[in-house]
C-alpha cells in the first residue's frame, strides 16, 4: 500500500469517526429513554418511544447546531410532560444535548439549560398529584448530579482534544525549528570548512608558486635546485596541514571535544609561516608581546590564521619587501597587527575571500577586523576579545 492510499484511508477515517460517534450517541439516548418508558407499566410505551426517537435524532445535529439542539431538547421536554406522557426525568433526555454544548465551548449555555430544566421541574413537581412525578430529595440530587456529570464530561473531552491539537502544533513547530537549525548548522559548517581549507593550503601553495617562478627563472642549477626543494617543502607542508585539518573536522563531527595536539595551530606555530615567507624573499619581523599558552584556544587559532592569511596576501598581492607582525594584549582583547611596505590595496574587506574569511573569524569571537592602505603599504588589524580567566 502506497503513502497516498494510507493518506486517503486516514482522511476517510477522520470523516467517518464524527458521524459514527454522533450515531452511537443518538442510539444510546433513544435506547435509554425507551427503556425508562417501557419500565412504566401503567401506560402505552408507543407515544413515549416516538419522543425518544426524536430526542435521539437531535444528536445527529449536535456538532453543527449545538445551541439549537439544546433549546429544542429543553422545550421538547416541557412539551413531553405537557402531554401527560410517562415520566422520564427532566435531565435524562437532555444529557446528550448538555454534553454536546459543553464539548463545543458553550459551557455557560449548558449550565443555563440544566438550571432551567431543574428549576422548572422542581417548581411543578411540588404540587404534582401523580406519585411517580413527586419531587424527592433523592430524585433532585440525582438529576443535579446527572446534569453536572454531562457538562463536566463534555468539558473534559473538549480540553483533551484541545490539548492534543496544541501538542501536535507544538510538535510540528519544534520539528520545523529543528530542521531550520540543522540547515543553519550545516551552512555554518560548510563555511567553516571552506575557510579552514582556504587558510590551510593558501599560504603554502602561494609560497610554492613563488619558488616555482624562481626556479623557472634561475640560471644557476644550484639556485634552481634550492628553489625546487623549497617548492617540495611547501607542498609537503600543505599536505600535512590539509591532513591535520581533515582530521580535526572528522574528530569534531564524531563528537570529540578535545582533538589534541593535531589541532594545536596557534601563535606558537607562527615560526613556520614566517620562515616560509622569509625563504620567499620577504623580510618579516615579529613582535609578540603575549604568551600563546595563556590565550583561549579559539583566540589563539584565530590569531594564527589571521597572521597566516595576511602574510600570504603580502606575498601574493603587495609586492612588499618587508612586513611586521605584532601582537599585544590590551585590556580584555588581543590586538594583532600585520603591516607591509608594499603598494597597498583596496580597503574593501569584502573584495577577497581571504579578508572576508579573516573578518568572519574575528566576528565569530565577538571581535572585529580592519584592513586597508596605511601610509606606504597595507595594514590588517584584528581585535580579538579574550577571557579574563584562562579556560580549563
Amino acid at each position: 500500500m502506497g503513502s497516498a492510499d494510507v493518506s486517503e484511508t486516514g482522511e476517510e477515517r477522520e470523516r467517518l469517526e464524527p458521524w459514527l460517534t454522533d450515531a452511537s450517541l443518538a442510539v444510546a439516548v433513544t435506547l435509554v429513554i425507551s427503556l425508562v418508558i417501557a419500565a412504566d407499566a401503567e401506560s402505552s410505551p408507543l407515544p413515549g418511544v416516538a419522543w425518544a426517537i426524536g430526542f435521539g435524532a437531535l444528536m445527529l445535529l449536535r456538532r453543527r447546531l449545538p445551541l439549537t439542539v439544546l433549546a429544542v431538547t429543553v422545550f421538547g421536554i416541557f412539551a413531553y410532560y405537557a402531554l401527560n406522557l410517562p415520566p422520564i426525568g427532566m435531565v435524562l433526555p437532555a444529557v446528550g444535548a448538555l454534553y454536546s454544548t459543553a464539548e463545543v465551548r458553550r459551557t455557560s449555555w449548558a449550565v443555563l439549560g440544566a438550571a432551567v430544566l431543574i428549576a422548572v421541574s422542581t417548581f411543578y413537581r411540588f404540587d404534582d398529584l401523580d406519585p411517580r412525578a413527586q419531587l424527592t430529595g433523592y430524585g433532585f440530587v440525582t438529576e443535579l448530579a446527572l446534569a453536572a456529570a454531562a457538562i463536566a464530561l463534555g468539558s473534559v473531552v473538549r480540553l483533551v482534544r484541545e490539548t492534543r491539537t496544541q501538542s501536535a502544533r507544538i510538535a510540528a513547530l519544534t520539528t520545523a525549528e529543528e530542521s531550520r537549525a540543522a540547515e543553519a548548522r550545516m551552512h555554518s559548517e560548510r563555511v567553516r570548512i571552506a575557510r579552514d581549507l582556504h587558510d590551510t593550503i593558501g599560504h603554502t601553495l602561494s609560497v610554492a608558486s613563488l619558488h616555482t617562478s624562481v626556479a623557472a627563472e634561475a640560471v644557476d642549477p644550484d639556485d634552481r635546485a634550492a628553489a625546487l626543494e623549497r617548492v617540495r617543502g611547501a607542498t609537503s607542508e600543505a599536505l600535512r596541514e590539509l591532513r591535520r585539518t581533515v582530521k580535526v573536522l572528522r574528530e569534531e563531527s564524531a563528537g570529540v571535544t578535545d582533538p589534541g595536539p593535531a589541532s594545536a595551530l596557534g601563535l606558537a606555530s607562527i615560526s613556520t609561516v614566517i620562515e616560509a615567507a622569509r625563504a620567499a624573499g620577504l623580510d618579516v619581523t615579529v613582535d609578540l608581546g603575549v604568551d600563546p599558552a595563556r590565550l583561549p584556544r579559539a583566540v589563539d587559532a584565530a590569531a594564527f590564521r589571521i597572521v597566516q592569511e595576511s602574510v600570504t596576501n603580502v606575498l601574493r598581492h603587495s609586492g612588499a619587501s618587508a612586513a611586521r607582525v605584532s601582537g599585544q594584549v590590551h585590556g580584555d582583547e588581543l590586538i594583532v597587527r600585520i603591516h607591509d611596505d608594499g603598494h597597498g590595496g583596496s580597503a574593501d574587506t569584502a573584495a577577497g575571500a581571504g579578508i572576508r574569511g579573516m573578518s568572519e573569524r574575528a566576528g565569530l569571537l565577538g571581535g572585529r577586523l580592519a584592513a586597508g592602505p596605511n601610509g606606504e603599504g597595507f595594514e590588517v588589524i584584528a581585535h580579538l576579545p579574550i577571557e579574563v580567566e584562562e579556560d580549563e
